[in-house]
């Protein structure tokens, strides 16, 4: 099947007007002219005097260049949505946009509602120039604080994969993806092409991707816009797109041009939505399969419309036109004299009334209420968003008849839970994963849903569906942002990944969690669902695969974060993971991080013993310790599956060896009540913390991750100086289980030598005993040398009293 690309040109009829062509083009002059405003004044907004030094902030802080190409979008959008009755939101790709986004709110009035002190006249035209890029006010990018934003400008890579998170299960919603072709360069947005080939037409939106080409970066130009244009429209092609160019500076026929495009495209979606959703078969029409989605690449000069030359220098149309194009005006009367004739050529006085309130033809191409781009209710997820509907996760529970004596997959177990969770939401909950959901122990979710897969399928595929509702891309970054997307826009999910792959997304996680500090501060931006991570394949049970996949530090990046929106939990075996997993689905505005492995390991509390243990976050194992009513000599202390599963064979050697010895076991599932109250809202008052841990007893604590983090998070505790941590040091390699966690000295014979080291009296009592936990670690490593494989008293270990 063979595909030709449509350059559009003007049409046999021209796709606007005279009346429309005027009024798309006094709309984007006027968004133009607010941009402007705001990059440089702090007064006069318009221009009803002439500029003086005063009028202009002393710092001048923004970006120009992409500005005006986002503001001609946006108009023609605009006039889509009013004249169609689309259902839209828009995506702004390229960084620092935000000029641009806050001139077309205000200019639709969304700005106004949300922010009742930035009217829409002269007063409020100037406050909306004072802030912006101004101590105490908005960012130069597009952030949480613009009104119909999901996405942070302030970093690259995301916009199409938060574009189709948006539009998973919303039908009808188009979203309006705008791609600069800086950040076309990066590897996310690369990747993020072929995420169209994971939607389903018949239940999910459409993505309208807009390479906007102007043909550089900051300071260089970009591989896209100077690719030969076969070369671009064969690429694009080859993703599945058909792709209509537009390509100019002269505005009206830009306008024409634009106008047309748009036209085709969103004729095209409907075209390919009727098509997939009048399907009688069980699959339907998969006809839609071959169909190419469209999307336009514009091409328009750097800095359109604004100043050609700056002292003889070229500026429009090159990487000068980037950020402030005169930056010399306050000091420099020739340059504020050109950026005063450069705010005149936008001719306010056509523009703005009397009042400084846009004028009625200037906003002629806006919609009405919610269709207003900027007031989409998609963009504040919180208004849309419902409760998920959980089946009771007491339902999946283990039996534990005693403590330590069986062995369950904890991930398996709750693969059932999610399942059923996936049954109950069919339209407001998805797993992401990078191919791994299996792989995870979560497999049970394929009895209710597919791979989503909305390419060819072979007789030896396995669980690929159009319809599936578990997006697995080999691409963190674009798994996470499919989520990001879906979550900001008010539906659920969950993100499974190996724990050494996870710092894929590092940076990711850095900007949603900013976007959930700030917008919790924003009465307007209601709660959104919190981003769940399951972590598993973690760094102690990674033993096969070895040094590479052997990596526990995203708690370290994680916990940097604002203590207000990071949780962590480390649960120590089934039960508790379940309950973990249902509180974490219940939340709002958080980011929470469960770590929790896939391979069989012992069941420690019945479900009733998990919810209380859940809910203290850390306690004392009173069946593990042996000080009940005393003070005891050591607190052996744990977090996470596998320390914790060596501390207690730590404690039973003890236990054998030194009975006389009062040892308590103390478990931590949610790792930031370790910090104090005033740090963390789960933080345990220090009066809580001294009754666990004591203030001047020996700690010996067993860690998941790298032992530091413990120490970072408790340096403020009376009894720190006592607190010895165990835990990943960097050591790994493809070895056996018990070989791994004695590489990093955090196995049970080690833990028994730290007590005998730390607690006073015991290093001369207890030499004897010291010794023999050499040898047995001794003992532990040459058979896994010979046998390829742990000892059997090793792998078969369980708790006896």
């Amino acid at each position: 099947m063979t595909h030709t690309t449509t350059t559009t040109g003007l049409a046999t009829v021209p796709a606007l007007s005279d009346l429309e062509l005027r009024r798309v083009d006094r709309y984007w002059r006027a968004a133009n002219y607010l941009s402007v405003g705001q990059i440089y004044l702090l007064a006069n907004p318009l221009l009803r005097e002439p500029l003086r030094p005063e009028h202009i902030k002393p710092r001048l802080l923004g970006h120009w260049g992409t500005t005006p190409g986002l503001n001609f979008v946006y108009a023609h959008l605009s006039r889509q949505v009013r004249r169609r009755g689309t259902e839209m939101m828009w995506i702004v790709g390229p960084g620092h946009g935000g000029p641009a986004a806050v001139a077309t709110a205000w200019l639709d009035g969304t700005y106004s509602e949300v922010y009742p002190e930035i009217t829409r006249d002269a007063e409020g035209m100037r406050r909306l120039f004072r802030q912006f890029s101004f101590p105490g006010g908005v960012p130069s990018h597009v952030a949480p604080e613009t009104p119909g934003s999901i996405h942070e400008g302030g970093e690259l890579g995301y916009a199409l994969s938060h574009a189709y998170g948006a539009a998973f299960d919303n039908p009808d919603l188009v979203v309006a993806a705008v791609v600069g072709d800086g950040e076309a360069e990066t590897g996310p947005l690369a990747g993020s092409w072929m995420a169209h080939r994971f939607a389903d037409p018949r239940r999910d939106g459409a993505v309208l991707p807009i390479l906007h080409l102007n043909g550089y970066k900051i300071a260089g130009p970009t591989v896209l816009a100077r690719m030969p244009e076969g070369d671009l429209v064969a690429m694009l092609e080859g993703f599945g797109h058909r792709p209509y160019i537009v390509s100019g500076d002269d505005p009206a026929t830009m306008h024409q041009h634009m106008a047309h495009a748009l036209d085709r495209c969103l004729d095209d979606i409907a075209a390919i939505r009727r098509r997939a959703r009048s399907g009688g078969g069980p699959d339907g029409d998969r006809r839609h399969i071959e169909a190419r989605w469209p999307m336009i690449v514009l091409r328009s000069p750097k800095g359109w419309t604004g100043p050609g030359e700056v002292d003889g220098i070229p500026v429009e149309n090159t990487w000068r036109a980037h950020q402030v194009p005169l930056s010399e005006v306050r000091a420099n009367p020739a340059h504020r004299r050109q950026l005063e004739e450069w705010l005149r050529s936008y001719r306010p006085e056509e523009l703005f009334d009397e009042r400084g309130a846009p004028m009625a033809e200037t906003t002629a191409v806006v919609p009405a209420g919610d269709r207003r781009i900027s007031a989409s209710p998609h963009a504040n997820g919180g208004l849309l968003l419902k409760d998920l509907t959980l089946p009771d996760f007491r339902d999946y529970a283990v039996d534990v008849e005693r403590p330590g004596s069986a062995a369950t997959e904890a991930t398996r177990v709750l693969g059932g839970y999610l399942r059923d969770v996936m049954r109950r939401n069919p339209r407001t909950f998805r797993i992401m994963g990078p191919d791994e959901t299996a792989s995870n122990r979560l497999g049970a979710v394929f009895e209710a849903t597919g791979r989503a897969w909305d390419m060819a399928r072979l007789p030896t595929d396995d669980g690929v569906a159009p319809d599936g509702r578990v997006m697995e891309a080999l691409s963190e970054h674009l798994c996470q942002g499919w989520l990001e997307g879906y979550l900001l826009t008010g539906r659920h999910g969950l993100f499974n990944s190996y724990e050494a792959f996870i710092h894929i997304v590092d940076s990711m996680f850095n900007q949603h969690a900013k976007w959930l500090k700030v917008s919790r501060a924003l009465p307007w931006r209601r709660p959104v669902a919190s981003l769940n991570y399951l972590l598993s394949s973690h760094v102690w049970r990674q033993d096969h695969n070895g040094f590479s996949h052997q990596d526990p530090g995203f708690i370290d990046h994680v916990v940097n974060k604002k203590p207000e929106i990071i949780r962590v939990y480390l649960p120590p075996d089934t039960n508790t993971l379940l309950s973990v997993a249902d509180h974490c689905l219940r939340s709002r505005d958080y980011v929470n991080v469960v770590i929790a492995g896939k391979q069989p390991n012992l069941d420690y509390l019945t479900m009733d013993e998990a919810i209380a243990h859940n809910t203290r976050g850390l306690g004392i194992w009173e069946w593990a310790s042996t000080d009940a009513g005393v003070e005891p000599d050591v607190v052996l202390a744990c977090a996470g599956d596998v320390p914790t599963a060596e501390t207690l064979a730590a404690a039973k050697l003890l236990r054998e060896h030194l009975p006389e010895l009062r040892v308590r076991v103390v478990n931590v599932v949610d790792l930031m009540r370790l910090q104090p109250a005033e740090e963390h809202p789960h933080g345990l008052p220090h009066s809580a913390f001294d009754a666990l841990f004591t203030v001047d007893k020996p700690v010996i604590f067993a860690f998941h991750g790298y032992p530091w983090l413990i120490h970072r998070l408790t340096y403020r505790r009376n009894g720190h100086a006592n607190l010895h941590v165990r835990g990943y040091k960097e050591e790994g390699t493809t070895t056996t289980p018990f070989d791994m966690v004695m590489l990093n000295d955090l196995d049970r014979f080690h833990l028994v030598m730290d007590v005998i080291d730390h607690v006073p009296g015991l290093d001369v009592r207890a030499a004897h005993l010291r010794q023999r936990m050499q040898n047995e670690r001794l003992r532990c490593r040459a058979y896994t040398r010979e046998h390829g494989d742990d000892a059997p008293d090793i792998r078969e270990w369980r708790w006896t009293p």
